[in-house]
């Protein structure tokens, strides 16, 4: 890494700056990037979700949140950078101390929202320095052998998967535009726009999206700017005349076209480089929520049943996974990229898969401590007796996405191991079986999921539920569950994670994730509008690891009313060998 410091640093010079830095992003702000953007792993060779680094003269600092903090250790070279986390040592914090007075700080505009920017010009300025965007990517230049943009065919998805024509879907999304009184609106969100034009992709490892562009007006017509390699010859008449499709070079221009409009832009989701073009061209601009976030993560009917049909699908096969780890792991010789290979074979048995929604967490003892940890040849272990495998996994299913975790003991577990499992179980069903009222938003839940942990002394330095898409991101927006605020109400429709954990660093992990759904409840007496989740994932929950001393009766009798659903859904569809394993699996628990 450090040949390539040194010709970042004399790009730098050329350049005329003092420093540069580089975000874990690409110009959608993509949570996950294709190999052509992946500027933060070049630099640093940190492969994790989320992150930055900051690049000065003489020193650098890489970030990242508390799902990496132990991956970060172990892929960046501490004598180059820095290692810090990017909420205890905020980067803000890191270069006021170390610009310099008269600093020049480069960003590339594309990499950065405006509302992003905001913490960037706030820390050069206490330094006495300040944040100069870039025509060109230092870095570009560096990255000599860079990657090829991706150029995935887009393909049509079609309406009795959505459950609604692009046509409704503009004209909704239009009247909301005119309702805020914007004449257009800006779209750079990859899902966004697959959900808004009824569109599919493969830009993005392990999400179905086209990378692309879009103007939308308050008539409901669209501009679609896209690679025109991507396009096959069925796409045009499945938008029809309503939608114009521009090559992606054009979209600078059409922005410059703009400048008598009213136009809607997201701060906190578009690049800063969109509002620079748009302020030039004298467009007045409207700061504003991506308009199609919220209803793309309000699910129709349609799509609410196709998530059900998939989690079915995908309960089958990890069940059959489950049955063939608890007969084979104990024996030996089963390894973490084993193991994600059988289950990653299974999936792909069933109807309807076109991919996994993530490469597929497979840790054993100290690495299922690592969150987001990812196997490789090098760090792949043997599932040993006495230990716990730790297996987040999804598919993409063309009905529905799904994300799933379930950790389960190999052998006999400890009695600290079944306490600690026990009360992330009890977090669990918490937030599984809450009943709240209309308005009510995901950080307002999340002290049920750590409730029993906290009582302990013990916490998971991770969000507790993220939204999940209908044959897209299987991380998306605008809900949450965390301890991070978070205004946005849960709303009937929305598909979201409930994923409490625990990890002790260097020995085991722990995280039991099903994905709910926000429905509305009837409710005798009720004095306002309720809601509740219906679980929507179908997969034992290791009763082995279970202390039934610590569960309430109600907790008890929602986990064999679980285990029920999941052994009536599933046993009919699997072979004879999973299904006498599932009987046992799902047996009724007695307190």
């Amino acid at each position: 890494m450090k040949a390539r410091l040194d010709k970042l640093r004399a790009e730098l010079a050329r350049q005329g700056l003092d420093g540069f830095i580089v975000p874990h992003a690409d110009e959608f702000q993509n949570e996950y990037l294709p190999p052509s953007a992946e500027r933060l792993a070049w630099i640093t060779g940190f492969t994790g979700s989320a992150g930055a680094a900051v690049i000065l003269k003489d020193n650098a600092a890489a970030f990242t949140d508390g799902r990496y903090t132990i991956q970060i250790r172990e892929q960046v070279d501490a004598g180059l950078f820095d290692i810090r986390h990017i909420s205890d040592e905020p980067p803000k914090d890191w270069v006021a101390e170390h610009l310099g007075r008269g600093g020049r700080l480069g960003y590339d505009p594309w990499l950065h929202t405006e509302r992003g920017l905001d913490v960037w010009r706030k820390a050069a300025e206490k330094a006495g320095g300040e944040i100069v965007a870039v025509e060109h990517n230092p870095l570009d230049a560096a990255w000599t052998d860079r990657p090829a943009a991706p150029a995935a065919p887009v393909r049509p998805h079609d309406e009795a998967f959505a459950g609604e024509s692009s046509a409704a879907k503009r004209q909704r999304v239009a009247k909301s535009l005119a309702d805020a009184g914007a004449d257009s609106a800006v779209v750079t969100a990859p899902d966004s726009i697959a959900w808004l034009l009824n569109i599919r992709g493969g830009d993005v490892a392990h999400s179905p999206l086209p990378l692309s562009f879009a103007i939308l007006y308050a008539t409901g017509r669209a501009e679609w700017f896209v690679d025109p390699a991507k396009i096959g010859p069925d796409l045009a008449a499945h938008l029809g005349g309503d939608v114009t499709i521009r090559d992606a070079t054009e979209f600078e221009g059409a922005l410059w076209a703009l400048g008598n409009n009213r136009v809607l832009a997201d701060p906190s989701g578009t690049a800063a480089l969109v509002f620079e073009r748009l302020g030039k061209a004298g467009a007045q601009i409207v700061r504003a929520d991506d308009p199609c976030q919220l209803p793309k993560a309000c699910k129709n009917q349609v799509e609410i049943e196709g998530m059900r049909k998939a989690h079915r699908r995908d309960g089958v096969a990890l069940s059959r996974f489950l049955a063939w780890l608890a007969a084979e792991a104990p024996k030996g010789g089963v390894g973490e990229i084993a193991a994600a290979d059988r289950l990653e074979a299974l999936r792909f048995e069933g109807e309807h898969i076109t991919d996994l929604s993530f490469r597929t967490i497979s840790g054993s003892g100290p690495n299922g401590a690592i969150v987001h940890y990812s196997v490789t040849p090098e760090s792949d272990r043997m599932l040993g007796l006495g230990e716990l495998y730790l297996v987040d996994s999804g598919g993409q299913y063309r009905d529905g996405t799904t994300d799933v975790t379930r950790t389960v003991a190999i052998g006999d577990p400890t009695a600290e191991m079944r306490d600690r499992f026990t009360r992330v179980l009890k977090g669990h069903i918490a937030l599984a079986t809450v009943r709240f009222p209309e308005g009510t938003s995901g950080s307002q839940l999340d002290i049920l999921a750590r409730h029993a942990l906290w009582q302990a002394g013990l916490d998971y330095d991770h969000g507790t539920g993220h939204g999940v898409g209908s044959y897209l991101g299987v991380h998306e927006g605008p809900q949450r569950i965390s301890k991070i605020p978070n205004s946005v109400a849960l709303k009937p429709g929305m598909i979201i994670s409930n994923e409490p954990g625990y990890y002790k660093t260097g020995a085991y992990g722990i995280r039991i994730e099903n994905l709910v759904c926000v429905t509305a409840l009837e409710i005798e007496g009720a004095e306002k509008p309720m809601l509740g989740f219906e679980t929507l994932t179908l997969a034992p929950i290791d009763l082995d690891l279970v202390d039934p001393s610590l569960l309430t009766q109600a907790e008890t009798e929602w986990l064999n009313a679980y285990h029920g659903r999941v052994r009536e859904a599933l046993i009919s569809q699997v072979d004879d060998k999973t299904a006498a394993w599932l009987e046992s699996a799902t047996r009724p628990l007695n307190r």
